[in-house]
């Protein structure tokens, strides 16, 4: 059997360099324990007391991938906060804007439409009601 040539100092050290950097966007993206587990809720869940949300404003649910807000009229929304870039949970609110730790995507709590590209879909709407004086949210009934 013919020796088989070795590798080069270079070729090494060159996939030694590159193998780190490779992975780097799989890490970013990925949920809690290593894997893009992230998701909503399949059922409502009790998010607190209805009155966390001010008028105008927005409260972000890292625990359940969900934000809700409130217009100025009253009427609460709630998103799923699943980017629809990436599929990576979002997980800063500054103001009414959620900011996507993946690659930089916006959007706004209110509405759920996109501010900031790469996304360029909206997030996804779910249900949200108020129960004595708590609020449910989760996916439509």
């Amino acid at each position: 059997m013919p020796a088989r040539p070795s590798a080069s100092r270079r070729t090494v050290l060159r996939g030694a360099a590159v193998a780190p950097v490779a992975g780097l966007g799989l890490a970013a993206c990925s949920g809690p324990g290593g894997g893009s587990s992230a998701a909503t809720p399949t059922a409502p869940v009790d998010l607190g007391a209805e009155s966390d949300v001010a008028k105008g404003g927005a409260k972000l649910y890292k625990d359940h991938n969900m934000v809700v807000s409130r217009d100025k009229s009253g009427t609460l929304k709630a998103y799923s906060t699943i980017c629809t870039h990436a599929g990576c949970p979002i997980n800063k609110l500054q103001g009414t804007t959620l900011i996507c730790p993946c690659h930089g995507s916006e959007f706004d709590a209110v509405t759920g439409k996109v501010v900031q590209s790469p996304a360029t879909e909206p997030l996804a709407e779910l249900s949200v009601k108020t129960e004595n004086g708590r609020i449910l949210a989760g996916p439509a009934a």
